[in-house]
């Protein structure tokens, strides 16, 4: 069925980002999986390409749009060349609309314009260890001493915290209430280069293999009061604000790596010969082919009405749960069945299908488990 979830404008901006992907990033991928991230520099040509700028006002430098189909097209763009841009979603589909939202006149002159060039990366540190999801039981504390915050606590699975220059942390400012166990979080913006910052083990994981992951620590670090972002106290409420956004960025990436799937699938078991006839020439493979076409283009569908949702305002909390978890599941099924067609060589790293696979199992997990989002759901009609 033919998309109309995309206007000439993305469409030119697509042809943009697979050439340079084709030009810039698929050649170099093996080597950044090999290195954990990809080198420094390339933030910088993401950069020059404008990518880091596309919904940033005018008068901070970027382009100001406010639709977040582009963030989509570089999904999609992506998926179907078998790679990645690292830890920029982390940037651009976390971090940006915090500092869009809340932060100040003088924060958005301060930072907008080193975060668009890819001068200045960054991440967002919420995670604990011991605490996982429970945001409300962490420990990180930010006592206020003068014209600064001392910050001491520690952070986990920090995607892009190996080369950020700037951490949004989540900690505590004050305690929190009998009533309300969220109370009393804040957003400090802190600068990584401080003193008694440190990055702990880049871990080690089994999929998403260019996306930089890290612990964190931090001992008595100050950080000026001037990077408070938004009001003390009010983190919590912050952090659920783009959670639709994160949810929907998700379900995006989830969608067109199934997608891919398909396509890798399909080229390889045309090719494939076994008992002297190409794979796609046995019922068994055509049937799940169909299976996993049909699956995808109900996710596309779905996809697609939520972006339209969201760029009118209109994306509630409970609908970004929903197109997450339907997505995700949706992924898991598909890049396993195309995988099977592969045979062994579905197993070899070298196969895009390979990579597909390791990089699904998370998206079940991170921006909220698919437990969790079912909760959300239940909530909603009235269970």
């Amino acid at each position: 069925m033919r998309r109309t979830v995309f206007n000439e404008d993305h469409e030119a901006f697509r042809e943009t980002i697979r050439d340079f992907v084709a030009a810039e990033v698929v050649p170099q991928f093996p080597e950044w999986e090999e290195a954990g991230h990809p080198p420094r520099d390339f933030y910088n040509k993401l950069g020059e390409l404008g990518v880091f700028g596309i919904t940033v006002p005018e008068e901070y430098g970027g382009a100001g749009e406010t639709s977040f189909k582009y963030a989509a097209v570089i999904s999609e763009e992506c998926a179907k060349q078998g790679v990645n841009f690292g830890a920029t979603t982390v940037h651009v589909n976390l971090v940006l609309p915090y500092l869009l939202a809340y932060g100040s006149e003088e924060q958005k002159k301060r930072w907008l314009p080193d975060f668009i060039s890819g001068d200045m990366m960054t991440a967002i540190a919420m995670t604990e260890p011991g605490t996982g999801s429970d945001l409300a039981g962490m420990t990180t504390t930010a006592r206020l001493d003068g014209d600064h915050y001392v910050l001491n606590g520690a952070k986990t699975f920090i995607t892009g915290g190996v080369l950020a220059d700037m951490v949004l942390v989540v900690a505590r400012t004050s305690p929190a209430t009998a009533e309300n166990r969220r109370a009393g979080l804040s957003i400090l913006c802190v600068d990584t280069k401080s003193d008694g910052y440190e990055v702990g083990r880049k871990l080690q994981k089994i999929g998403l293999r260019t996306s930089d992951t890290a612990e964190l620590s931090f001992t008595d670090v100050r950080v000026p009061v001037e990077n408070l972002l938004g009001e003390e106290g009010r983190g919590f409420d912050y952090l659920t604000h783009n959670l639709a956004e994160e949810r929907l960025a998700i379900a995006v990436q989830s969608y067109a790596s199934a997608a891919a799937a398909v396509g890798f699938a399909v080229q390889y078991v045309k090719d494939r010969q076994v008992f002297g006839k190409p794979v796609s020439s046995f019922q068994n493979t055509k049937f799940v082919l169909a299976e996993c076409e049909t699956e995808v283009e109900a996710a596309r569908s779905f996809v697609d009405r939520a972006m339209d949702a969201h760029d009118l305002g209109e994306l509630t909390p409970a609908d970004a749960a929903k197109v997450k978890l339907f997505a995700t599941e949706v992924q898991a099924r598909v890049v396993d069945k195309c995988l099977q067609l592969h045979g062994g060589y579905g197993y070899i790293l070298e196969y895009p299908i390979a990579r597909l696979y390791t990089d699904a199992r998370v998206t079940r997990i991170y921006g909220g488990t698919s437990e969790v989002l079912k909760t959300i759901i239940a909530k909603q009609i009235g269970v």
